[in-house]
């Protein structure tokens, strides 16, 4: 498997796979804890009934971490110009996509909904000074089915935007998000 098509790594830049095997080899992120995080962790589940969620990241070299996620799912982030992986503001993004698609499908298999393809493209712009926060954000939902009801994918992506998705509810407080969806008729032969 290649890399994918513009994507330039220079020989000496690990790929994922052997970030991955060099760090599986060291004790695993979830399990080296110091006392301070254990503490702070006890503070601050102890001053209210929030969820409290970890991630671990591990340095892997050049400007790549390998990040662990509370669930145990590793990746491979960094800013290194290669881009030999996704970059955090990248991962922002693609968390925004994921998070506002897994509300709209399971919206709509609910409402018996005949998606038979789903794509989400979530486009940015970022600001020039630093922090180069994003300052503008649209997601666009793009469905293809059989007889899928206009009404009930505005609805769908409208739960998501105002209620259901999290990220999408970070992000808008320094972002404008936005969102709009397109439906593709599928042919009901």
């Amino acid at each position: 498997m290649g890399q994918p098509v513009g994507v330039r790594v220079p020989p000496s830049a690990p790929t994922f796979f052997e970030l991955l095997i060099q760090t599986s080899s060291q004790a695993p992120l979830t399990r080296a804890r110091s006392d301070s995080l254990t503490r702070s962790f006890r503070t601050m589940s102890a001053e209210s009934n929030i969820e409290t969620k970890t991630a671990r990241l591990r340095h892997a070299g050049g400007e790549a971490f390998v990040a662990e996620s509370q669930s145990g799912h590793a990746m491979v982030t960094s800013f290194a110009h290669e881009l030999s992986a996704p970059s955090p503001m990248e991962l922002v993004l693609i968390a925004l996509g994921g998070c506002t698609g897994s509300d709209v499908i399971s919206i709509l298999e609910k409402k018996r909904q005949r998606v038979t393809d789903y794509k989400i493209e979530v486009r940015a712009e970022r600001r020039a000074e630093h922090p180069r926060i994003y300052t503008r954000i649209e997601v666009i939902h793009r469905l293809r089915g059989k007889n899928v009801d206009p009404k009930a994918v505005e609805q769908a992506v409208k739960l998501s935007e105002t209620k259901y998705c999290s990220v999408s509810a970070m992000l808008s407080a320094s972002s404008e998000v936005s969102m709009r969806f397109e439906i593709e008729a599928e042919d009901s032969n």
